[in-house]
């Protein structure tokens, strides 16, 4: 199915050159002089590179369906990411680099979402929000939290956010994956 660029949408998958490619973000710009166009930042589901590609308004793209399956993440070996089926209990192996930044938000036996162009896997998205343990972070002191200042802790899985003074070492945090901020103390 053909669309053109009047259709683009933050997360469509295309084909440009034969290869499929996820709009990460676009803007339609018309200048005072001459035609409209289309500014887009395109990420390769193949390689992952991104690219800023400009297009004139109204050109045809072939569209690609995702499809997303929700998955058990099991186990990290040290070079790949297992997953799990709960269906019919498949197991799939991903290398790190398959599962990008969603790999530092995921535990054992979370549930993630892994999403298809066809049969090619083109990424892994953690849930939106996730409860995680501070295992390392600098002790707070007496009277750090009036001015609402930060510090760097370290959660279970690896991840390092920006945290309220008042946490401690043990606290289990809610933490938004899509941009690793804090949330609240639970």
């Amino acid at each position: 199915m053909a669309i053109s660029t009047a259709d683009f949408k933050n997360g469509k998958c295309i084909v440009i050159d034969g290869k499929p490619s996820v709009i990460i973000e676009f803007q339609h710009v018309k200048p005072g002089k001459g035609g409209a166009f289309v500014r887009t930042k395109i990420r390769d589901v193949r390689t992952g590179r991104v690219n800023d590609l400009t297009f004139r308004s109204g050109e045809k793209f072939d569209e690609l369906r995702l499809d997303t399956k929700e998955m058990q993440y099991l186990y990290n070996d040290g070079e790949d990411f297992h997953f799990m089926d709960t269906g019919d209990y498949n197991q799939v192996a991903l290398t790190a680099a398959a599962v990008g930044d969603a790999g530092k938000w995921l535990k054992e036996n979370d549930l993630a979402s892994l999403q298809y162009a066809g049969d090619e896997l083109i990424g892994v998205e953690a849930a939106m929000f996730v409860e995680l343990e501070v295992v390392e972070t600098e002790p707070g002191f007496k009277g750090d939290t009036v001015q609402g200042g930060s510090k760097p802790a370290t959660l279970e899985t690896g991840a390092v956010v920006n945290v309220p003074m008042f946490v401690n070492t043990g606290d289990v945090l809610k933490i938004d994956t899509r941009d690793g901020r804090y949330i609240t103390r639970i």
